[in-house]
């Protein structure tokens, strides 16, 4: 399982556990399906933040489908 800090690995339609802005404190992972990949550089220590296709935006902590 892949853990989300490369840019290349993250794709539109994939399923993903992300941790939230609000949840960064407590670790609470939301998992859904990638919309937008909105890091532009190609690694990122904390994740690659996405928008998901229910709007939510977050960074990446575990990549769960290929």
């Amino acid at each position: 399982m892949a853990n989300g800090q490369i840019r290349a690995d993250v794709k539109p339609g994939l399923q993903v556990n992300v941790i939230l802005k609000n949840d960064q404190r407590s670790g609470v992972k939301t998992t859904g399906i990638v919309k937008d990949l909105l890091t532009k550089s190609p690694k990122h220590p904390h994740g690659i933040k996405v928008r998901l296709e229910d709007g939510q935006v977050g960074r990446v902590c575990d990549i769960l489908s290929t």
